[in-house]
């Protein structure tokens, strides 16, 4: 029997239904690195998964940092459900809105690789993972299609994912998506971070980690500065209007926030009543791709369903 799980490829962080890392991979080549946190062994080579962030690649196919990371994955998932490691799985992966129908078959077969089983080693447990089958769904629309009652109830619903590098947006009416309104702005929580770091350094001189500006957009503890609040406090503002600038109306039509919302934190929240904005209740943006195969424990009719 496989066991299926949903795998969030994302720019910023990687994420299944019970796991969150950060997008980051080092290669240590064939020399053991300092660390065992994130070490996976793979082909004879060390690499540390989750340390930091990698460039943005807009292909994911182009090479095998995103099949690596993928690996991680599975071998968190799979410890953190108690399974054993070596059993056989069916990924459920998401692609964007507008490159869905192109990328589609590229990344299944990226995902799916004729040498199986899968050999590797992570944080010193060795794996055998037999990858059966791979499912690819619509980034976000997934994730939606469990709240069947909310676009019931609307005639007309933006979906906005939030995700680390584009805003994925995509207007559904009377629950038919209007395939022609997808569109995905570069305007992810990743330049949201990078603007208000540049802000800071600019107006103060100091330099921010993307872990200290999280936590404060998240209205976590952070030491820094009171003064510094207020650059952060600034930067979210300038991030939702370049959103608004792009055309995104959402006083006038109810809105879907799905994933990295979650890092806006209160500030979301307090703009939701005034913007018709339905917020999901997503601590680490897990929802967006893999809750319709996981936490719903849906599997495979949603498998079917919505890889069409």
């Amino acid at each position: 029997m496989s066991i299926i799980i949903g795998i969030d490829h994302g720019y910023y962080a990687i994420k299944t239904a019970h796991c969150s890392f950060p997008a980051g991979l080092t290669s240590y080549g064939e020399h053991e690195p300092y660390t065992r946190q994130g070490l996976l062994e793979f082909g004879g080579c060390f690499f540390v998964c989750g340390s930091g962030r990698q460039p943005i690649q807009r292909d994911k196919t182009i090479n095998d940092n995103y099949y690596l990371l993928t690996l991680a994955a599975i071998a968190k998932e799979i410890r953190q459900r108690g399974l054993p490691p070596e059993c056989s799985v069916r990924i459920a992966a998401g692609l964007p809105l507008t490159s869905f129908g192109r990328d589609k078959p590229k990344f299944r077969e990226y995902l799916l690789r004729s040498n199986q089983p899968v050999n590797f080693k992570f944080e010193g447990v060795e794996y055998s993972i037999t990858i059966e089958e791979v499912a690819i769904f619509p980034q976000g629309y997934a994730a939606l299609m469990t709240e069947v009652g909310l676009l019931q109830d609307e005639p007309s619903m933006l979906l906005m994912d939030l995700g680390g590098w584009t805003v994925d947006l995509m207007r559904i009416d009377n629950a038919i998506p209007a395939a022609d309104t997808a569109h995905s702005l570069e305007l992810g929580m990743i330049r949201c971070v990078d603007d208000i770091r540049e802000q800071v350094r600019r107006e103060t001189g100091l330099s921010l980690t993307d872990a200290q500006i999280e936590n404060m957009l998240a209205g976590q503890p952070c030491t820094v500065s009171d003064g510094i609040h207020h650059y952060y406090a600034i930067g979210q503002l300038r991030y939702e209007q370049r959103i608004a600038a792009a055309g995104v109306d959402r006083c006038h039509q109810q809105c879907g926030v799905l994933g990295f919302h979650s890092t806006v934190g209160g500030y979301a929240d307090r703009r939701a009543a005034h913007n018709r904005a339905v917020i999901y209740d997503d601590p680490h943006g897990l929802r967006q791709n893999v809750q319709p195969v996981d936490v719903r424990c849906h599997c495979a009719d949603s498998a079917v369903y919505l890889c069409g």
